[in-house]
């Protein structure tokens, strides 16, 4: 009988060079670092996160005011760009697309306009006597109590304070304790509370604290309050050590970081940017998102860009307008309509879903790039996804695309992103083999996982 050696036995009978205590030395190291990793990026914490966030005046906000933004952008859309290929002659959408996306987009602005608004008592309100100002977040806080009554509140809903410099800090925590003190226990969890130009982790531990102090006097539940970041100076993106600031706000907020905004103007002027040059897409605004992406990935931090200053309004108003004056409505809508699509492609390019609307109108835009890109894209992520669970997360290879296991998440998180704010179908999704059960794990592994032990 013939016989083969055997490679692998072979190498056993040699001497081991490593000992069993040093073998678990190693292995204690991988188990610790592998936990330290996994407690300091969770990934995902399962909350849908918005397409957009609209700040309006604290003074102004009423419970209609959702609902009244909603019917003004759809006027807007009846106004100019009241059929498909209306709307794709605007955006430069596909043809086989325009019919889809207008649908949406329409239905869209009749259910659910807005996704996230903020009451903003800093650059959208101003200055005020202690007062006013008193008065308007007293009325403010009765009109979302009104508004969460109806049960037509907006999915996300919060508070953007003054900032915590030595001159307004007094002023920030008034207008908190007024506002959530005449809400009390009607505060929803998850109202998010907006601190502008941070520049320094104790400011985000100091509101951390506060919240926390509310939370317990009026009864709500510990972290039911959410803090977001403004991130607005070039400066205070670094301590004093050298040390980057952006990923120490994680654990200065206590588990209350919600999300990270790019504040484009204020940061491109800390800058020495000259007032001409400043805009959504300066590189410098370029460099700031890749900073954030890097800081806040895998802590489930949502980051949204920053606002397009050009805003789509007519300029001239009421019934019997001439011709000219019709046009020049147009052209000045669609103008402003494309700067907003265009700062919105690049920021979905970056990796930023989410961005600030200061005007009814880009809604729009806003809803029609937004679903424009899930609709493009949704033919081959649905084939890659099918195949990835098909094959149980194996690596697979679709056309001239790879993928393998790591990439599984990222092709759930586009089917999530697009099915939470309407972009994609309940059908759509359950053509990738995915179920709707499946989808709201939002945990690609724990999917894996489960259809393997069938």
């Amino acid at each position: 009988m013939l016989r083969f050696s055997c490679p692998a036995a072979r190498h056993t009978s040699r001497p081991m060079l490593l000992s069993d205590a040093d073998r678990a030395a190693v292995l204690d190291v991988a188990r610790a670092v592998q936990a330290d990793f996994a407690l300091r990026f969770p990934g995902d914490h399962g909350t849908r996160q918005p397409l957009h966030v609209v700040y309006g005046g604290l003074h102004l906000f009423t419970a209609q005011t959702p609902a009244k933004l909603g019917q003004v952008a759809r006027a807007m859309l009846e106004a100019y760009a009241p059929t498909p290929e209306a709307l794709a002659s605007v955006f430069g959408l596909r043809d086989e697309i325009a019919s889809e996306v207008h649908t949406r987009l329409t239905h869209k602005l009749e259910t659910e306009p807005v996704e996230d608004y903020r009451l903003d008592a800093e650059d959208g309100y101003g200055h005020r006597s202690d007062d006013e100002e008193d008065g308007h977040a007293r009325a403010a806080a009765e009109q979302v109590a009104h508004l969460l009554a109806s049960g037509k509140a907006p999915p996300f809903l919060g508070l953007r304070v003054k900032p915590l410099s030595a001159e307004l800090a007094p002023r920030a925590l008034r207008t908190l304790e007024v506002f959530f003190s005449t809400l009390g226990g009607r505060t929803p969890p998850g109202f998010i509370v907006t601190l502008p130009k941070v520049s320094d982790r104790r400011q985000v531990e100091a509101l951390a604290a506060a919240l926390e102090v509310i939370e317990g006097r009026l009864g709500l539940p510990s972290g039911a309050l959410k803090l977001e970041v403004m991130i607005e100076s070039a400066p205070g993106l670094w301590e004093a050590t050298g040390m980057l600031l952006l990923p120490l706000l994680v654990e200065a907020a206590r588990g209350r970081l919600f999300g990270a905004h790019v504040g484009a103007y204020d940061y491109t002027a800390s800058m020495d940017v000259a007032a001409p040059m400043q805009r959504l897409d300066h590189p410098a605004c370029d460099h700031l998102r890749h900073l954030m992406k890097t800081a806040f990935s895998g802590t489930g931090v949502f980051l949204a860009d920053g606002a397009t200053t050009q805003l789509p309004i007519a300029p001239h108003k009421g019934a019997g307008l001439s011709d000219a004056q019709r046009a020049e409505n147009t052209t000045v809508v669609h103008e402003a309509w494309r700067a907003h699509a265009a700062n919105i492609v690049h920021a979905l390019d970056q990796g930023f879903f989410q961005g600030w609307d200061l005007h009814p109108g880009q809604l729009v835009p806003r809803f029609a790039l937004s679903y424009a890109f899930f609709s493009s894209n949704r033919e081959a992520m649905t084939k890659r996804l099918s195949n990835f669970i098909a094959q149980l997360g194996r690596a697979t290879n679709v056309g001239a695309t790879f993928d393998d296991a790591a990439t599984g998440q990222g092709l759930l998180n586009f089917f999530l992103r697009g099915w939470s704010c309407g972009a994609l179908t309940d059908a759509e999704v359950q053509a990738t083999g995915l179920s709707l059960e499946e989808l709201r794990t939002r945990d690609f592994g724990a999917i894996v996982k489960q259809r393997q032990r069938r």
